[in-house]
Order: structure tokens, then sequence, then C-alpha cells
């Protein structure tokens, strides 16, 4: 174990991307804590979303069950819960004190595949969630030992830096020139109804790894969070996350649900569309990796809202030589040297070169 937590410390400050963080981490991962699969992803912070996925030994036909199960079920250990969660890290076998059958996703998804406990672990800095990951092993009534939990308690928080710092250096890749919308079509299953040709290239953009026939998982995952949406009424979100494309560009999905033009008519398919980001909406991503305080945060975010450094003291009522300060600390964590090359660092370089 001791070896592995090396390898993986290392692997995570090496400034590979994320995709590479997660697959070479489970590799060394797996050297010390025997597993029969897993599954991990990115997210975005914003909405603990799954923005894109690596996996191995979990057959296609789960990933709609499994997507199900965590944002339509009341089961243990969702990873929405677990990102806010004291702890970010439990097993299904302590989750149900022993009693697995408790749970619903063990009983209609990995008692049928032949899975025994699952260990699970939201990738937290601080109150950001960067990524997820889920160990399985065979089926034991032993389950994870505590040792090998406290393990992943011990790595989890570096494989949440190594993701945490990806999108710190993702804006160093090249632009793919101009993308334009793509639009799908998915029944409540997720299963494809229509796409439009500019979709299937975006598809293919973000797809997870390894490679799979079906949807990726990011995209299954925002017309889930649709489908819980819905339950409440007067909810008005749209579920949104932000997509690295392999070429370097930022996409932006977002899920909808077609009516009738009659009020009364049947719900129709859910709409999918996929489009290049806007800086102003990659931005946030990018300044909630830097290791800021909440207050730095605050005015960071001000900053871009171009207020003056007079507007930002009357807002948050603190003298202009505590912004000036707040300033002088962002400047240094994000390696620039003045509010305007904040913003040009936040605003335009996640685009790489001009298309």
């Amino acid at each position: 174990m001791d070896r592995a937590r090396r390898d993986i410390v290392r692997l995570c400050h090496s400034g590979l991307d994320a995709r590479t963080v997660l697959s070479e981490s489970l590799t060394a991962l797996r050297a010390a804590v025997p597993i029969a699969a897993y599954w991990a992803a990115t997210t975005d912070p914003a909405t603990v979303l799954f923005t894109g996925s690596v996996i191995d030994a979990i057959p296609e036909s789960a990933t709609p069950l499994f997507l199900a199960n965590e944002f339509l079920d009341a089961d243990v250990n969702r990873f929405r819960v677990l990102a806010h969660a004291p702890d970010p890290v439990r097993s299904l076998f302590d989750a149900t004190h022993g009693s697995p059958d408790d749970s619903a996703r063990y009983r209609d998804i990995l008692a049928p595949l032949g899975m025994g406990d699952e260990l699970r672990a939201a990738l937290r800095v601080g109150d950001s969630c960067w990524g997820v990951l889920c160990l399985h092993r065979e089926p034991s009534p032993l389950g994870f030992r505590a040792g090998e939990i406290d393990f992943l308690h011990a790595v989890a928080p570096h494989l949440a830096e190594g993701l945490r710092a990806a999108v710190l250096l993702s804006d160093l890749g090249g632009g793919d020139g101009h993308l334009a919308p793509g639009l799908l079509l998915l029944d409540d299953a997720a299963a494809v109804l229509a796409v439009t040709p500019e979709a299937r290239t975006l598809l293919a953009e973000v797809a997870d790894q390894p490679p799979r026939a079906e949807l990726p998982q990011a995209i299954v995952a925002v017309a889930m969070r649709l489908r819980s949406l819905e339950r409440d009424p007067n909810s008005p979100v749209v579920p949104r996350i932000r997509l690295r494309t392999r070429s370097g560009r930022w996409l932006v999905a977002h899920a909808s649900r077609l009516h009738t033009l009659a009020d009364a008519g049947p719900a129709g398919p859910i709409a999918v569309i996929l489009e290049p980001a806007r800086a102003p909406e990659i931005a946030p991503l990018k300044l909630a990796a830097y290791p800021l305080t909440p207050r730095e945060h605050e005015i960071a975010t001000l900053v871009l809202a171009g207020n003056s450094t007079r507007q930002i003291a009357a807002t948050l009522v603190v003298s202009p030589f505590t912004v000036q300060q707040h300033l002088k600390s962002i400047f240094e964590k994000s390696g620039v040297r003045s509010r305007r090359e904040l913003v040009a660092n936040l605003l335009a370089a996640h685009y790489g070169s001009p298309g």
C-alpha cells in the first residue's frame, strides 16, 4: 500500500490530464486494493454531474441502471450526497450496516452482475468536488476492510488535487476550429431517438475511456438529472455541465423536456443540446480551481463582473485597502500581475489558439 500510495501521489502531481490521472492512479490502486471492476469520473464542481468517465469490467448494459439509481432512487452513498458529506469515502456494506440487500443498487444491479461490496469516494478540494470513483469487489460477506477504506481516504485528496490541477493546465491545449451546436433526442431511459450530424461529431469528442458503443455517461447523467428535477414542479433549473473535448475545446451540455403545443398534451422526448461554451461559462470553473479563500473567490468573481475596487469595497462593506490586499493574494495564487491579466486569463485562455 505504501508503494501504491507513493505512485498515486506522484501521478496526481505530475501535471497530467484528468483522464490519465484517473486511469493511471486506478491501475496503481489496484495493486494495493483487490477489486473486480471500477468506474471513475471527473465532475463539474458546480453541479457534481459527471463530465467524463474511465471504466473497467462494468458491462455497458448496466450504465443506465447505475445512473437511474444515482439520480432517481433514494439509495445509500449517492455521489451527490458524498460530495457534501462529512465523510466522502464509504462502502456500501458500512452504509447498510452489513445488510446490503437494504440497498436497491445492490439488489437490482450489483448482485445480478455478480458483484459484492462497493467502495465510493467523492474527490474534494475544500467544498468543491472534482471527481468521483467507485471500486467493486467480487461477492464476499466481508467486503472492503478498514485498512483498504483508510487507504482510499489517504489518496482521495491527492486525486482531487490532480483533477483540479488538470483544469488549470487544460488551457495549454490548442483549439479545433469552430464547432456547430448539436442536438440529441432521448427517451426517458436515455435511448437515442434522433441525433444531428453535428451532435455525432461532438459525442466522439467527449467519449468515455475506453470508448464504448453507448452514449457518453456525461450525456446520460444530464438527462437523468433532468428527470430527477422534474419531480419538483417548482424547479426552474435546467441541468448543465461543462465538458472538455479531446482536442481541447470546452462544450456545454444542457437538457430540457420537449412538450406539445397543448399544455395538457403528453410530455415529449428529452432534448440534449451540445454547444461550444462561451468564455463566461468556463471562467468560474477555472476560478474554482485556484486555491482561493472564500473571500478571495468572492472578490475575483466581482472583478470578472467588471466592478472597480471601490464598488467591490461597497458591496462587501470593507475598505478599499482590504480589497487591494485580497487582490494581491489572488494575483499571486493565479500567477498574474494585474486584474486585467486575471480577467484575460479566465475569459480568453480556455480557447487556445484561434481556429
